[in-house]
């Protein structure tokens, strides 16, 4: 039974390699220019979402799901490198995870704080963020580096690593995990389920305030700009925000144990689920931007498009 679950496992992950990566490029190049009709803020977690969702896929995906089941034993598999391909691949989920968050508190702040809004909601100020809340994760998954131990030693050359065994006794090591949990993904969810429900009873507030202020009737139908840019906001926020909570509810599930009523079959299934789903989320942002941005689109329209009429140009110019 593990045979069939084990190759669909290992096509995804190919597939979502070889999709993930282009996608994720091509969505930070087409951001970077700032012509998607967004904001430079929210254009600035974007680009940070799709940086660290990338680096998650070439750290979680590549390096280590790809390259433990296609090319065994190669230098990758040195323990200390095992031991970084450890550290790195949380350190790039746990940005990837509070890099979602610090949009979100953003998106909050936009949508319903209008006093802070032209304070907190700039281009300098979201760096600022970033960069305060990405650095410090990075250290923060130093001690995952000594988790390990090498699996075997092969001409004194250590190879491979595997929990160590004081991982699961010791009360630093199951504090260090609790704190792990609790940071992501508990936190993280708690935190986006709080602020979208704020956000959207913000916005239904807004929205029926508004409509009584404008005396909306069948005499008065143009539109309301404002509340037309409060809806894509909304909408943008609202899709990252609930891809994120689905894409990962399963693993959150998954690492508070509650899988213990499945038999051996079921729990491997559920496994391999929670993983993939956690991992597919690295590729959510694009396509969001793809459905819920006109400009994102059609900006995409012409990146996909500019090789191809290069070389048509090319074409006509050798002939002529």
């Amino acid at each position: 039974m593990h045979g069939p679950i084990q190759w669909v496992r290992n096509i995804f992950y190919v597939i979502l390699a070889v999709t993930g990566v282009p996608v994720n490029l091509v969505s930070i190049v087409i951001l970077s220019k700032g012509n998607c009709g967004l904001t430079s803020c929210t254009t600035r977690y974007l680009v940070a979402m799709s940086t660290a969702d990338l680096l998650v896929i070439i750290t979680e995906i590549i390096l280590w799901r790809i390259n433990d089941y296609y090319f065994p034993l190669n230098f990758l598999d040195l323990t200390f490198v095992c031991r970084s391909r450890y550290v790195l691949t949380r350190a790039a989920i746990d940005c990837s995870v509070w890099f979602t968050i610090a949009f979100t508190f953003d998106r909050f702040v936009a949508i319903c704080c209008q006093k802070l809004k032209s304070k907190y909601c700039t281009r300098k100020n979201a760096t600022v963020v970033l960069a305060t809340t990405g650095i410090p994760l990075c250290p923060k998954n130093i001690p995952i580096y000594f988790r390990y131990k090498p699996i075997r030693v092969i001409d004194n050359v250590e190879w491979r690593c595997s929990n160590k065994r004081s991982y699961f006794t010791d009360p630093r090591w199951i504090g260090f995990r609790m704190f792990e949990k609790a940071l992501t993904p508990l936190l993280p969810f708690i935190l986006i389920l709080l602020l979208n429900a704020l956000t959207f009873r913000n916005i239904l507030g807004a929205s029926r305030f508004r409509q009584r202020l404008r005396g909306q009737s069948k005499k008065d139908n143009h539109n309301d700009s404002e509340m037309e840019r409060r809806r894509k906001s909304m909408i943008l926020l609202f899709t990252i925000s609930g891809s994120f909570i689905f894409l990962w509810l399963v693993y959150v599930l998954y690492i508070f144990r509650v899988d213990h009523f499945l038999d051996d079959v079921s729990y491997y299934i559920f496994e391999n689920v929670a993983y993939m789903l956690r991992n597919l989320s690295c590729c959510r942002n694009t396509f969001i931007c793809v459905v819920t941005q006109s400009e994102f689109r059609e900006q995409l329209k012409s990146a996909v498009k500019y090789p191809v009429t290069s070389i048509i140009k090319l074409i006509k110019k050798q002939s002529n």
